[in-house]
């Protein structure tokens, strides 16, 4: 289960600029040493190595990936990437539905009325942690449209959580 944090834009970017810093000054050196131990214990003195290199430079993806994913992942310094990296996973996820969503909505699905509540906050918040005024601009009439209708049922605006039985659900109704 997903749920949206408070996070300050500002930190936020500054936090997400660092830790990819972080990542691609491992990456380069390691990609580098590998493109070179590639092309010295495979390649040919003179000869086109290209294929060696790019394998080189693969490999440190790999490597670095398998660092982000086993070994920085839990680190303090990630965690506004991995929250933003989360984020946009459970967007994603509701996205993957929307059109099962938006007929719920139509049927009045109090849970797909929930559920579109809660993409409308992580969009909102994703927007803002991206300093994307221009794309959020044009949701506003949309959200705040959903938001009354779901004052006006007697429903809870507050949906900060993604509960992926929610998606299964809306999924399966299939209105």
């Amino acid at each position: 289960m997903f749920e949206i944090q408070e996070f300050n834009p500002q930190a936020y970017r500054r936090q997400t600029r660092r830790s990819t810093l972080i990542v691609l000054l491992i990456f380069a050196p390691l990609a580098m040493l590998l493109a070179g131990l590639a092309v010295l214990l495979f390649g040919e003195p003179g000869g086109d190595n290209f294929r060696w290199n790019l394998g080189g430079v693969l490999a440190g993806v790999l490597l670095t990936v398998l660092l982000v994913r086993r070994l920085f992942w839990s680190q303090p310094w990630m965690a506004a990437a991995v929250y933003g990296w989360q984020l946009k996973r459970s967007l994603m996820s509701v996205t993957n539905v929307m059109h099962h969503v938006k007929a719920g909505v139509a049927a009045g699905d109090p849970l797909a009325m929930k559920l579109l509540r809660f993409y409308h906050l992580g969009l909102t918040q994703m927007h803002q942690l991206d300093g994307n005024s221009s794309a959020l601009s044009q949701m506003v009439r949309e959200i705040d449209e959903h938001r009354a209708r779901m004052e006006a049922l007697g429903l809870d605006t507050d949906q900060p959580r993604l509960d992926p039985a929610w998606l299964a659900a809306v999924k399966q109704a299939g209105v």
